[in-house]
């Protein structure tokens, strides 16, 4: 129906309703049908007041299907005025006020009106809305956002049915929300939904922190319902996503932990108006380092990678999403090309360097170890080297917690690159330091993405050992911390962000089966065995790295141990000519401070 075509309708029902109104008051009232001339006369007048006052209030303009106690007051004035101009008419006309006749008029008005617009919310949530297959839904918080909730999903379009709320305000329990009860707290989540059958949890407490979104999270998943999140306010605000699109339970709910801080004002100072340059600006953790640098508004970023479509993509992405005065570069080169990576930096000359390029997947680079060679330790010489030479500020590499004591070809790596920057850092006006990860969530690797898959495909979910803990962080907080590191930095620290307790992987696989609605037994779990190169257990800062005083709150910082670089260099000249095993043997020797293994004379080290 067509809007024109709505209007008219209203103007034919309220015309009739208004007029109904009058005579049936009249009869009820006076019933003296020798002054009929009266009424006729007064229906003319009230019409006309109330089509006029209902298109100032825009009364013909609402939605009535979604009618709420806002449009039952705007209904209030229009009916209130129309009697009130049709006062003003009695007392102008013949100089008195049938004040029953108007009281009347002014009920029953009211009345009708208010009945015909309501009546078809009340078919829509009786008739329209039948339950039929929806889902039984739990609503977690009664508060607006949960009330907003309730209300989409009593509308006909929705899969969910709400048939209860949750909150810990005790003020709230035995009372309902537009029918549906608040039937306890957060402690009673098992047993409402064991009670109630229900197959689905919506999460809608957005002011919630991460301890209190732990420990409904720990309910939830003894549970075998289904349990979604409430998008971000600001998302819903600006129309990015609508209130029930809800989002799966992410890793990062269940971490317990509040994200780091940053310091604007250091961060700005070091970015602004600046230079910066990222190398693995297309991979995850460098594409979401170079979204954050882009917030500080730098005049130029310099987008460095391998992948052309991975560079393009972020590249398109930042253009869209950010202010035009950033100057945006792109520059596909391998950092095992050391002409190359010197002729870049040498040409842009960049304040800051975040070298995010490497290799990181570990069972590959047990297989690969000359890879990890070339990428991780002589293509962080190239670029370090190449920061030195063109006296770049601020040189600040990413690193890992598979660095500390390695056991794997890539933390020995990662080790090994640690040392040249921070020997580098001696002798030189460049500023070097280094920022160690525990494992991203939502990396390329990470054994999240997996668990999924898995989930999605029924399973069995797999876990290397049962007694297996890892530390996690998300990529825009690892991110952070890059970027705070390059702020904080005098030369030669390791930067470490505290992140919490270690969280066993067996129970955070557990957890995210039981949050997607299903159980263990239904997945199934299954252990495969360490991988080679792993450990059981991860470290941040070995013994001799560790400092007590923190620089900046949850971030560590320590200074590891300088080496003599011969070792590292006779070993890059030569790890194509090594065995394989011999190469990955040596490489853990000097990343541990080790004797070299003596080589046959065929694979010497010279």
């Amino acid at each position: 129906m067509t809007y024109r075509q709505r209007l008219s309708l209203f103007f034919i029902i309220d015309s009739c309703i208004v007029a109904v109104a009058i005579f049936l008051s009249w009869y009820l009232v006076s019933a003296d049908i020798n002054q009929i001339k009266f009424p006729i006369i007064s229906s003319l007048v009230i019409i006309f007041a109330h089509h006029s006052f209902s298109i100032k209030y825009k009364l013909y303009k609402k939605v009535w299907e979604y009618a709420s106690v806002r449009e039952l007051l705007i209904i209030f004035k229009v009916v209130s005025f129309t009697i009130l101009t049709g006062a003003i008419f009695q007392q102008i006309i013949i100089q008195d006020i049938y004040v029953r006749l108007l009281t009347v008029t002014w009920l029953l008005h009211l009345f009708l009106i208010g009945g015909s617009r309501f009546i078809w919310r009340l078919y829509r949530d009786s008739v329209m809305n039948k339950k039929g297959d929806k889902l039984r839904t739990l609503i977690i918080g009664a508060g607006s956002a949960g009330t907003i909730v309730a209300r989409q999903l009593l509308k006909k379009e929705s899969t969910l049915l709400p048939v209860a709320f949750i909150d810990d305000n005790v003020n709230k329990h035995h009372l309902d929300i537009m029918g549906i009860p608040i039937v306890g707290g957060v402690n009673d989540i098992v047993e409402v939904v064991k009670e109630r059958r229900i197959a689905n949890i919506v999460i809608s407490i957005p002011s919630s922190n991460k301890q209190e979104l732990n420990m409904i999270l720990e309910q939830c998943a003894q549970t075998n319902a289904k349990t979604k999140i409430l998008p971000l306010l600001e998302d819903i605000m600006t129309g990015k996503v609508s209130v029930t699109q809800f989002r799966d339970v992410q890793v990062e709910d269940l971490l317990g932990r509040d994200p780091v801080n940053i310091d604007i004002g250091s961060i700005n100072e070091s970015i602004t108006g600046k230079t910066v340059l990222v190398t693995g600006a297309g991979g995850s953790i460098g594409s979401e380092i170079s979204r954050q640098i882009a917030r500080f508004n730098p005049m130029k970023l310099i987008l460095l990678g391998h992948g052309e479509n991975s560079i393009y993509t972020i590249e398109m992405e930042l253009k869209e999403n950010f202010p035009s005065n950033i100057q945006f570069i792109t520059e596909i080169a391998d950092i095992k090309d050391e002409h190359k990576i010197m002729s870049v930096i040498t040409m842009y000359k960049p304040d800051v360097i975040y070298h995010a390029a490497a290799h990181k997947h570990v069972p590959l680079m047990e297989r690969n170890p000359e890879e990890a060679v070339k990428n991780n330790i002589i293509g962080t010489r190239n670029v370090a080297q190449a920061a030195n030479w063109n006296n770049v500020k601020t040189f600040v590499m990413i690193s890992t917690d598979k660095a500390v004591n390695p056991t794997s070809v890539m933390g020995a790596s990662k080790k090994i690159a640690e040392m040249i920057i921070q020997n580098m850092n001696e002798n030189s006006q460049t500023k070097f330091v280094a920022v160690r990860f525990g494992n991203v969530l939502g990396s390329r690797g990470s054994v999240i993405p997996l668990f999924k898959r898995q989930i999605e495909k029924g399973g069995p979910v797999t876990v290397t050992h049962p007694d297996m803990v890892r530390y996690f962080m998300t990529i825009p907080e690892a991110s952070r911390l890059v970027i705070q590191a390059g702020a904080l930095a005098n030369g030669g620290e390791v930067f470490v962000l505290d992140m919490g307790e270690p969280v066993k992987i067996v129970e955070l696989a557990r957890n995210l089966i039981k949050l997607s609605g299903y159980s263990v037994d239904e997945i199934g779990l299954k252990y495969t065995g360490i991988r080679p190169g792993e450990k059981l257990y991860e470290e941040l800062l070995s013994e001799s790295e560790i400092h007590k005083e923190q620089l900046y709150p949850k971030i560590y910082i320590g200074k590891t141990t300088l080496t003599y670089l011969t070792e590292i260099d006779r070993i890059t000249k030569v790890y194509e000519t090594l065995d394989r095993e011999i190469l990955r043997e040596n490489l853990l020797a000097i990343a541990n401070n080790r004797a070299i293994r003596e080589q046959p004379s065929t694979a010497m080290l010279i």
